[in-house]
């Protein structure tokens, strides 16, 4: 409820009404897959240098119709922050300012729920820009892989169970293959199949045992 009553008035007070769309529902069948990389974890000052956004139509993880760009800080990188998302100054130089990518990626999201791997992180990223250019925040439903993952694996585990929801971790237990974190794609990309691959277990009703890896594929489309 308190997010529809945020959205209403965003949608009210909406400053550009060229992203209307962004409240109009998505087609049933689509999803977004969203990995930023940034500069920090402090969604008021840190930046985000990479994006990628990855379109699941059914089951189907349509990697030709994916979304990146490099985007070019305000500020100078740090060595700490170069040694997790590798991209040096030189990479970020050659990147695009925030408000040419900005556009292209909301018309590539539209009204789809956003999936991702703590999601919210990347959401709050990006709403400091979607609300420097059109006076509000991004409204599409979230899909945390994480939580489904949770419930699969430790729902109605006893108290005291040990709670493994790393990124790596959640890979091993799907047998998906690693491509190598902190790429924005790569990272869009496993996320994208990890997604997949739940959805269709919870489906089925299938839990992932606290003791063995379960061991799928998820399908990738072109």
């Amino acid at each position: 409820m308190r997010r529809q009553l945020r959205n209403l008035f965003y949608r009210a007070t909406l400053g550009d009404h060229a992203y209307r769309f962004l409240f109009e529902p998505g087609p049933m069948d689509e999803v977004v897959v969203l990995d930023c990389e940034t500069t920090g974890l402090n969604p008021r000052i840190d930046e985000v240098i990479a994006v990628a956004a990855v379109m699941i139509r059914s089951s189907r993880i349509m990697t030709s119709e994916a979304y990146t760009a490099i985007i070019k800080p305000d500020r100078v990188l740090t060595p700490t922050s170069i040694k997790v998302h590798r991209l040096r100054a030189r990479d970020v130089a050659e990147g695009r300012p925030m408000h040419e990518v900005l556009p292209e990626l909301l018309r590539f999201i539209g009204g789809r729920p956003i999936v991702g791997y703590y999601v919210d992180f990347d959401v709050r990223m990006l709403d400091r820009y979607v609300l420097r250019y059109i006076e509000a925040k991004l409204p599409n439903r979230r899909i945390e892989v994480s939580e489904i993952y949770y419930a699969l694996k430790y729902g109605g585990a006893p108290p005291g169970t040990v709670l493994d929801l790393r990124f790596q971790s959640i890979l091993a237990d799907l047998g998906i293959p690693n491509f190598g974190q902190h790429d924005a794609f790569n990272d869009a990309l496993m996320t994208a199949m990890m997604y997949v691959q739940l959805r269709d277990m919870r489906q089925r009703g299938v839990r992932i045992g606290r003791e063995r890896a379960v061991q799928q594929e998820a399908p990738i489309g072109a």
